[in-house]
């Protein structure tokens, strides 16, 4: 079994997302513009549902940890990313891991917690009268730790195995932020093992929430089918609307990222999408569930009439 690493690399110079000098300050702007909102798009989530107690279900509870980790993993890399427009891209061995480390937890979490949402949304429409008795505080509580767990263990796995390599030159990482496959190509022993870890863990998480998502969808067409009504109908299937499209977007860019083989990988590529499930993504959630959910915008406009009275009495 190999050691642990003595590499003789001491910091990363990130290339980032482009090197024309002319486009660091329009990036900074663009991607500072998106953070913020993202920041504030998350944020606003977790408190109205916080403050509005018609809120306080398994659906809320599950979509206020969602933005929590959209929060976490966005802020990983992002405010490094902005610094790194404006001055050297540097970033140290150790502080480069633990960026890997702490991205690949919440990138996961956040894959398993959408097809636990799934699950979700398949109880409270194929069995709602039993909906709460499943859905207890308990067993949402136990799976979003579970969805924790899993993006624990997957991080740690490849943590510890860029540990093991050595790095010992080039230190140039062809990405805006240390993700594990630019970080693989670098290492100056084998880390071939590394990369066959990193496509069975991918594609087993993948396959699994994939498999979850479906069967859950796959259910719940069914129990649509069996409502008599057409309007109960368009009720149920437009609770499940804002989900598929979140999914469908997460899901996507990442298996279009980390589920294919080494030799078909590419850098320029990853980039691009790494961009959409990193940047964009958590930026749209917040919009995704509000725009098109009742319940959400009953709420906001019930905190702003509140707020409107505290303000002008």
């Amino acid at each position: 079994m190999a050691g642990w690493n003595h590499t003789g690399v001491k910091e990363f110079f990130l290339i980032g997302l482009t090197e024309n000098p002319n486009l660091q300050i329009p990036l900074f702007l663009l991607f500072t513009l998106i953070y913020l909102i993202t920041l504030l798009g998350n944020w606003g989530m977790i408190i109205l549902i916080w403050l509005n107690v018609p809120l306080h279900t398994p659906m809320y509870f599950f979509l206020s940890n969602l933005s929590f980790c959209d929060i976490c993993y966005s802020t990983v890399f992002a405010p490094k990313m902005l610094v790194n427009f404006l001055k050297p891209k540097l970033s140290t061995f150790h502080g480069c891991v633990l960026q890997s480390f702490f991205f690949a937890v919440y990138v996961t979490t956040e894959g398993i917690l959408l097809s636990m949402m799934a699950y979700d949304r398949y109880v409270a429409i194929a069995n709602p009268l039993s909906y709460t008795v499943v859905m207890t505080q308990s067993i949402c509580v136990q799976m979003v730790l579970a969805s924790y767990l899993g993006g624990l263990i997957n991080a740690l796995t490849h943590t510890l195995g860029l540990l093991k390599l050595d790095f010992c030159g080039p230190n140039v990482v062809n990405h805006f932020f240390c993700d594990i496959p630019p970080l693989l190509r670098l290492a100056c022993s084998d880390a071939h093992m590394n990369e066959l870890l990193l496509l069975i863990f991918s594609g087993v998480i993948a396959m699994f929430t994939f498999v979850v998502v479906m069967v859950s969808y796959i259910r719940i067409i069914i129990a649509i089918q069996r409502i008599r009504s057409a309007e109960g109908r368009r009720k149920a299937f437009s609770t499940c609307v804002s989900h598929l499209t979140a999914v469908t977007l997460f899901y996507g860019s990442v298996t279009f990222s980390y589920v294919q083989p080494s030799s078909h990988y590419s850098l320029e590529q990853e980039k691009v999408s790494a961009v959409f499930y990193t940047l964009v993504i958590p930026m749209l959630n917040p919009m995704i569930y509000s725009l098109r959910n009742k319940d959400v915008k009953t709420a906001a406009n019930r905190l702003r009439s509140v707020w409107r009275r505290t303000t002008y009495t």
